[in-house]
């Protein structure tokens, strides 16, 4: 009996350990290049997202392209994925299709990214900073799939697996929340930690390899 306890112990720590916490006044440092530093996320339901409103924080000085958020399913390993090609440059791709929104350019500053679309019209609306970055359809009659794997700092190639270092985020990301509808971009302000599929204040996550957790810098 003792060695199976210890052997199902060594096997936890192995596979690491998904725990819940508040992050509120907190962010997931990624401090280098890495193909193995990520964040794996849990979401509070899992169900198919015929809409969703997606947002976040992230600071970065790294020119390369990386990836700030990767929900891949085992049919489409890129089922939702917001991904920064360049400064100001954004990629939105659902179910392996891609869109391009275009931002101003303000380097060396966080930025804060809200992205909605709805399945019935197939429209995704971009913001940045509070900014609307205008609105673009794809995946109209589409519906994301709800067994995902969600991970910061890399983008998944496969479902869960085949990270790049060349694709990976190099900075801090917080305040990443996910909706199951279109939440009204301007009212973003007052349901700053309520996402009700990810939310900030109860967060199920497990860093794996160089992530550190620390208090935010910026507002």
């Amino acid at each position: 009996m003792e060695k199976l306890f210890v052997g199902t112990l060594l096997l936890s720590v192995l596979a690491g350990v998904m725990t819940q916490a508040d992050m509120t006044g907190k962010v997931f440092i990624f401090p280098q290049e890495s193909a193995t530093a990520h964040v794996s996320l849990m979401p509070l339901v899992r169900k198919p997202l015929h809409n969703f409103t997606l947002c976040l924080k992230a600071f970065t000085d790294h020119i390369c392209p990386y990836s700030l958020f990767s929900y891949s399913t085992p049919s489409r390993d890129n089922g939702l994925l917001l991904f920064v090609n360049k400064m100001g440059e954004y990629i939105l791709t659902i179910g392996n299709l891609d869109v391009t929104f275009k931002a101003p350019v303000t380097p060396y500053i966080p930025v804060h990214v809200c992205v909605s679309w709805e399945s019935a019209s197939g429209i995704a609306e971009f913001w940045v900073n509070g900014k609307p970055c205008g609105r673009k359809g794809l995946r109209k009659g589409y519906s994301v799939g709800a067994q995902a794997k969600i991970i910061l700092g890399q983008e998944q190639d496969s479902f869960g697996g085949r990270f790049e270092a060349k694709q990976s985020f190099v900075g801090e990301i917080w305040e990443v929340l996910l909706w199951d509808h279109v939440l009204p971009l301007t009212e973003m302000c007052e349901w700053c930690y309520s996402g009700n599929i990810l939310n900030w204040q109860a967060l199920s996550n497990e860093e794996s390899s160089y992530v550190v957790t620390k208090p935010k810098l910026w507002v």
